[in-house]
């Protein structure tokens, strides 16, 4: 189970696209909805929140 008190760093990378939190906080940074969010993780193929952020900068630019 992952323990979300217990942080290292290591998950920091990427999204947990099941936590709807998790995506929200996400979403938020992007300046996207949370449901536009897992639309373009879906379409980046990843879940790596670098990954997703370059996908949504070439999508609005």
């Amino acid at each position: 189970m992952d323990d979300k008190l217990k942080q290292d760093g290591r998950d920091d990378s990427k999204v947990d696209l099941n936590d709807p939190n998790e995506v929200a906080y996400a979403a938020k940074q992007a300046g996207v909805s949370s449901s536009e969010y897992k639309e373009f993780a879906k379409a980046s193929g990843s879940s790596s929140r670098k990954v997703i952020a370059d996908y949504i900068a070439k999508q609005k630019g």
